[in-house]
């Protein structure tokens, strides 16, 4: 089931970005958009602060606190045996 954030730790600074779009690419939930050589947040409450934008962006033009969000409550669950985790 997709939860969505209210707030999350996702910081996109548009005047450090090149257009590259592998931020696009890497996202796993379409938080990216990519419009000719820009890149925007077209649905920053998707975040699940899982962190890979943030090591992909060579540019550092985004930061995210990895391992708080969605994608640590995962990783936690999985490592404790529960069968869902509880995100957002």
């Amino acid at each position: 089931m997709y939860n969505a954030y209210l707030t999350n730790t996702l910081k996109f600074e548009a005047e450090k970005c090149t257009g590259c779009g592998v931020c696009v690419d890497v996202c796993p939930h379409g938080v990216f958009a990519q419009t000719g050589r820009n890149v925007s947040l077209a649905n920053p409450r998707a975040c699940m602060e899982c962190g890979a934008c943030q090591v992909n962006c060579a540019f550092g033009a985004i930061s995210v606190e990895s391992g708080v969000g969605c994608a640590g409550a995962m990783i936690r669950a999985a490592l404790s045996g529960k069968r869902e985790a509880v995100c957002g």
